[in-house]
Protein backbone atom coordinates (compact mmCIF):
# COMPACT_ATOMS: atom_id res chain seq x y z
CA UNK A 1 0.00 0.00 0.00
CA UNK A 2 2.63 2.66 0.54
CA UNK A 3 4.29 1.71 -2.96
CA UNK A 4 0.89 2.82 -4.27
CA UNK A 5 0.30 6.46 -2.18
CA UNK A 6 4.18 7.39 -2.85
CA UNK A 7 2.63 6.40 -6.75
CA UNK A 8 -0.35 8.88 -6.24
CA UNK A 9 1.69 11.52 -4.61
CA UNK A 10 3.70 11.41 -7.76
CA UNK A 11 0.57 11.39 -9.87
CA UNK A 12 -1.87 13.45 -8.31
CA UNK A 13 -4.62 13.73 -11.21
CA UNK A 14 -4.64 10.42 -10.43
CA UNK A 15 -6.15 11.23 -7.05
CA UNK A 16 -8.79 13.84 -8.81
CA UNK A 17 -9.98 11.07 -10.95
CA UNK A 18 -10.10 8.51 -7.33
CA UNK A 19 -11.88 11.66 -6.05
CA UNK A 20 -14.19 11.78 -8.90
CA UNK A 21 -15.43 8.10 -9.04
CA UNK A 22 -13.85 8.11 -12.60
CA UNK A 23 -10.82 5.70 -11.56
CA UNK A 24 -10.52 2.84 -8.94
CA UNK A 25 -8.00 0.97 -7.04
CA UNK A 26 -8.05 -2.73 -8.07
CA UNK A 27 -7.18 -4.58 -5.39
CA UNK A 28 -8.07 -1.97 -2.82
CA UNK A 29 -11.18 -2.19 -0.30
CA UNK A 30 -13.67 0.73 -0.60
CA UNK A 31 -12.87 1.31 2.85
CA UNK A 32 -9.02 1.27 2.34
CA UNK A 33 -9.47 3.60 -0.85
CA UNK A 34 -11.25 6.27 1.70
CA UNK A 35 -8.58 6.29 3.77
CA UNK A 36 -5.90 6.95 0.79
CA UNK A 37 -7.98 9.50 -0.43
CA UNK A 38 -8.53 11.04 3.44
CA UNK A 39 -4.80 11.25 3.59
CA UNK A 40 -4.67 13.27 0.29
CA UNK A 41 -7.41 15.63 1.86
CA UNK A 42 -5.31 19.06 2.64
CA UNK A 43 -7.75 19.64 5.37
CA UNK A 44 -7.19 16.34 7.03
CA UNK A 45 -3.50 17.02 6.80
CA UNK A 46 -3.15 20.36 8.41
CA UNK A 47 -5.99 19.24 10.98
CA UNK A 48 -3.77 16.11 11.80
CA UNK A 49 -0.51 17.05 11.76
CA UNK A 50 0.96 14.38 13.91
CA UNK A 51 0.29 10.88 12.45
CA UNK A 52 0.19 7.84 15.23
Amino acid sequence: MINMIQYLEQNPTLVTLLKEKKASLIGVTALEQKAILDSFDEDVCLENRVWY
